[in-house]
C-alpha cells in the first residue's frame, strides 16, 4: 500500500554530477514537504554517488549502466509514494511544482497524470528564451501523436496506480521512453495540465537531446509502436503520420548537418554510421542528400552515398 500523502521523486543520473546537486536541492525545496528522493546512479564514473550521499535525506541506488529507461524503472520499483515524478539530473524543479501537480490531479481525479510547462535555462542556470506553451484541453492522445507537447518527463506528476497499469518505461525506445509512456497512458486515461511552469530544462552540449542519431532513431521507433493502436482510426492515423514526419524533419535535418560536418572533416566511418541511421529512419532525407550534393562522393573504401 502506497502512502497517499507522499510524492516520490526519482532522479536517474549518469555522469551528471556537476548538475545533480542543483537537481536534488530543487526537489528538497518543494513547498509540498511530504517527499522522498531516490537517486539512481546508472553506472557513473564521476562523483554522482558522492554527490547524492552528501544529502542526508536522499537514498542512492546504484546500477551497472543499463540506460535511462531501466534506471527510471528501478527507481520506480523502490518508490513508496502515491505520486511519482521522474526528474532528470540536469534539470531543476520550481518550488511549487509538486504542489501544483497534486492540486491539479485533485481537481481531476479521473486523470492519470498532470503535466506542466517548462522554462529553458543555459548550462550555468541562467534563463534562455523559451517558446510559449499552451495547455492542451482535450484529445490528448491525438495531440501527443501529432506533436509531443510534453517537453520532458520532469514536467509530469504521475499517479502510481496508473503507472503500474501501463507498465513503466520501455527501454527499447531509449531516449523517447517518456513519450512512449505518456502516449500509452493518454490512450487509456484522461490527463490534465497545471497550466503553470513547473520545471527548468537545462540545455547543454552533453544532453541526450543533442545526440541526433539517438534521438531520430528513438523518436521514430517510439511512434511506430503506436501503429497497432491507431489502426483503423483515420484521425489517429493522420496524427501519427504527422508526428513521425515532424520528428524525422527535426532530428533528421540536424543529423544531415552533422553528417555533412563529419564528411568535411573526412571522417568517413563516422559519417557512414550517421547516414545509416538516416537510411532506416529518414530515408527521404538521405535520398535528398544524395540527389542534391553531387560533390559528396563515396569514400575511398566504398560505402553509402556520401
Amino acid at each position: 500500500m502506497f502512502n497517499s500523502e507522499l510524492t516520490s521523486i526519482v532522479i536517474p543520473c549518469r555522469n551528471q554530477a556537476r548538475f545533480l546537486g542543483e537537481s536534488i536541492a530543487s526537489a528538497l525545496g518543494q513547498s509540498h514537504r511530504e517527499i522522498e528522493i531516490i537517486v539512481v546512479d546508472d553506472g557513473s564514473t564521476d562523483e554522482t554517488v558522492e554527490t547524492a550521499r552528501s544529502f542526508s535525506d536522499v537514498w542512492c541506488l546504484s546500477l551497472l549502466g543499463d540506460g535511462l529507461a531501466s534506471a527510471r524503472n528501478a527507481g520506480l520499483n523502490e518508490c513508496n509514494g502515491y505520486y511519482i515524478l521522474f526528474l532528470d539530473a540536469d534539470d531543476r524543479l520550481l518550488p511549487h511544482a509538486i504542489e501544483e501537480g497534486i492540486s491539479c490531479l485533485g481537481e481531476h481525479p479521473e486523470c492519470a497524470f498532470a503535466y506542466g510547462h517548462v522554462k529553458l535555462i543555459a548550462i550555468d542556470g541562467s534563463p534562455l528564451p523559451t517558446p510559449r506553451q499552451l495547455a492542451v484541453a482535450s484529445n490528448h492522445y491525438v495531440e501527443l501523436l501529432r506533436r509531443n507537447f510534453i517537453w520532458t518527463t520532469g514536467a509530469v506528476l504521475y499517479r502510481r496506480e496508473a503507472l503500474d497499469l501501463v507498465g513503466g518505461f520501455n527501454s527499447a525506445v531509449a531516449a523517447s521512453a517518456d513519450f512512449d509512456l505518456n502516449a500509452r497512458m493518454a490512450r487509456r486515461f484522461p490527463v490534465c495540465c497545471t497550466d503553470t511552469t513547473t520545471l527548468e530544462y537545462r540545455r547543454h552540449p552533453n544532453s541526450m537531446s543533442r545526440d541526433y542519431s539517438v534521438m531520430l532513431r528513438s523518436a521514430v521507433t517510439a511512434r511506430r509502436l503506436q501503429w497497432k493502436a491507431v489502426k483503423g482510426n483515420r484521425i489517429q492515423e493522420s496524427a501519427l503520420r504527422a508526428g513521425i514526419r515532424a520528428v524525422q524533419q527535426d532530428y533528421g535535418e540536424k543529423l544531415i548537418e552533422h553528417a555533412g560536418a563529419l564528411m568535411r572533416e573526412r571522417m568517413w566511418r563516422e559519417a557512414a554510421e550517421q547516414l545509416s541511421v538516416l537510411l532506416r529512419y529518414y530515408p527521404r532525407g538521405l535520398a535528398r542528400v544524395c540527389s542534391t550534393r553531387p560533390t559528396m562522393v563515396r569514400p575511398p573504401s566504398g560505402g553509402p552515398c556520401l
